[in-house]
């Protein structure tokens, strides 16, 4: 039998453990990502380690989230990264040159290289056959110091797409075909890898489109080959060394397989307020919209802002829509200004944004009270717009650009447009805006602001736990119910005290006081906790407030990963009724925990309700070694 995509590369790069599924392995990493949201932690972290320069081929530092200068804290948290990337051997991509995801696909993707990055949607990197996946910035920081990165060998599914789209359809319909039928929890141990004949007709933007949507799947990531497309898009990019051509054996080996033909494909739109929540636009019907934004790391490439240009070149967008673009890089930018489509965007009425995540993580253009906004993007959770009341809907870039036009939700085949001249052979290449580091010898001083706050750390774990339960969540809660990242709270990122203040602000305001008047506790929660943004700050914030371990029916990959590092507990319910009958303050204990948590199986007690019930801890021993320590900082400096 022969093999898949991902288990050559994960061969090629493993150092712990058994290629098996669902067995823990340790895998040499390539490159890294940051951006300035997560980074400042990462660096921090890294600092902590004690390590002169990174031990990676190549890492990079972004500024991209939070661009907006109202005060001081952001201005010094993109100096502390400038300096300290400086320093420790990192690129730093300054801000204005866009979105990581999308410079990074553009100018340092390389096929069959490892990437983590310290953003959920670093996986957009498998449009060019990367092994790239999401982490905690923790993990980050010990992957650029040479530490390696441990994973849960996947399960790997096999998309296969035939036949070909039709116009008006596009990459982003495939996703969220792919969402209807996996959801948003279906994806969680897996990576799906993409093949068919269907492939060669995607371009790389067209590819990250579908991969970094994927990671709304609770993924560990999605890939695609290495193929003709790929060299395609690198010689345009000025990068055809950096290609080597990757696919799966003909008789490889999958664990499961979905076919999705593409001649049948229609445009979709991910409803209010999930992005499974998937049905096609002619469905839906005509609804009235208020707002439209167009960009994100998923839809922001050249490729889409010409089609969005051409949809609307000679055209005025409605009088009661509000339309924003955000091209995703510098180039993009610079592509359309030079070869007019940005004129004939801006003639329309569009808004032109900063190259950067902007809306997409409610930096800015928050709608009006119960608007409907359409949004080329890739997560649409309650309140994550900046308003509650929003009703977001995700749609292509064709489905967006014509329903700005006509006002109303609008099926983009009931437009005539010619794509076929938007295609380009050679991109601009200006990569002065990413700044490289500092050599080895030259002496470089680290700038911190007064913002820059100490990161939290725990204790190590005594022979039992006890506390109450302060907070009691429902099923998909995200890591920005957890730890909001919008306009007010974002300058704080390097500020635990501070943003422990908001802690799942948007469903419970009195969660902080309580946890700190409470001594601390525990969290109970639903199925799939943590899903969405891999912040870590959604681990450090419950940390701060004494958070010592969080019980849930299942749990989202990469916050359970942070939750380890941080040293909280991750257990779930072994049976899952035993969450109905917990209630808010009760009290609970673990008295053994020390001695049961290398069994897998922790014995609870409810001291309010009298009961015991069973918790599962499913932990790796070297994960049962840090919670016992107290978190990974704590692990590393025992060692």
């Amino acid at each position: 039998m022969g093999s898949n995509l991902v288990y050559k590369i994960l061969k090629k790069h493993l150092v712990n453990g058994e290629l098996k599924a669902g067995e823990s392995i340790g895998i040499k990493i390539d490159q890294t990502l940051t951006q300035d949201s997560t980074g400042t932690m990462a660096y921090l972290q890294l600092e902590a380690m004690d390590i002169d320069r990174v031990k990676t081929k190549r890492s990079v530092a972004f500024v991209d989230h939070n661009m907006l200068q109202q005060g001081f804290e952001n201005a010094d948290d993109h100096k502390y990264i400038e300096t300290v990337a400086s320093k420790h051997g990192i690129y730093f991509s300054k801000p204005g040159n866009g979105i990581c995801h999308q410079v990074f696909l553009e100018r340092f993707s390389t096929p069959g290289d490892t990437l983590v990055g310290s953003d959920s949607h670093t996986p957009t990197a498998g449009g060019v056959g990367m092994l790239a996946m999401g982490a905690g910035g923790l993990d980050v920081a010990l992957a650029m110091a040479g530490k390696e990165y441990y994973i849960k060998a996947p399960e790997v599914v096999k998309v296969n797409l035939t036949g070909k789209l039709n116009k008006m359809v596009s990459s982003k319909d495939i996703i969220l075909e792919v969402l209807r039928r996996i959801t948003v929890k279906g994806g969680v141990g897996r990576v799906f890898e993409y093949c068919g004949e269907g492939v060669k007709e995607l371009s790389v933007p067209q590819r990250a489109t579908i991969t970094n949507m994927g990671a709304e799947l609770g993924a560990t990531t999605s890939i695609f080959p290495s193929d003709e497309r790929t060299l395609e898009f690198f010689k345009a990019q000025g990068r055809a060394e950096d290609y080597i051509e990757l696919k799966a054996d003909e008789d490889a080996n999958y664990d499961l397989e979905i076919t999705i033909d593409l001649n049948e494909l229609e445009p979709l739109a991910a409803k209010p307020h999930s992005p499974d929540n998937v049905e096609e636009v002619n469905k839906i019907g005509k609804i009235k919209v208020d707002q439209i934004a167009i960009g994100s790391c998923t839809n922001s490439s050249y490729e889409d802002l010409m089609k969005v240009a051409k949809i609307l070149k000679g055209k005025k967008v409605h009088k009661d829509i509000s339309l924003v673009i955000a091209p995703g890089s510098r180039q993009v930018m610079e592509m359309i200004a030079r070869n007019g489509a940005l004129a004939d965007i801006i003639s329309s009425g569009a808004r032109i944004l900063e190259n950067g995540c902007g809306p997409c993580i409610g930096m800015g253009q928050s709608p009006k009270t119960n608007a409907v906004s359409l949004r080329t993007f890739n997560r649409n959770f309650y309140g994550r717009s900046g308003t509650l009341s929003a009703k977001v809907y995700l749609v292509s870039p064709e489905t967006a650009a014509v329903s700005a036009i006509s006002g109303v939700l609008t099926d983009p085949r009931d437009y005539e447009v010619d794509f076929s001249d938007i295609h380009v052979d050679k991109f601009i290449i200006d990569d002065s805006m990413i700044i490289k580091p500092a050599s080895i010898n030259e002496d470089v001083e680290i700038v911190r602001g007064p913002n820059i706050k100490p990161f939290p750390l725990n204790v190590p774990l005594g022979k039992s736990l006890e506390g109450k339960v302060v907070l009691k969540a429902e099923d998909n809660i995200t890591t920005d119910h957890i730890m909001p990242s919008n306009a007010k709270l974002l300058p704080y990122r390097s500020n635990i005290p501070y943003l422990a203040n908001y802690c799942f602000s948007t469903i419970d305001e009195e969660f902080p006081k309580r946890a700190i008047d409470n001594g601390g506790g525990f969290i109970v929660g639903g199925e799939n906790y943590g899903q969405g943004s891999s912040r870590e700050h959604a681990a450090l914030a419950p940390l701060y407030l004494g958070i010592r371990a969080v019980l849930v029916k299942s749990f989202a990959r990469i916050h359970k990963a942070n939750l380890i590092n941080s040293g909280i507990v991750p257990m779930t319910f072994e049976n899952p009724k035993d969450y109905e009958k917990i209630e808010p303050m009760d009290s609970l204990t673990f008295d053994n925990i020390y001695e049961e948590i290398d069994k897998g199986i922790l014995t609870a007690k409810n001291i309010s309700k009298n009961y015991t019930f069973k918790v599962k801890v499913e932990l790796s021993e070297k994960d049962i070694e840090i919670i016992k320590a107290g978190g990974t900082l704590n692990y590393n400096k025992g060692m």
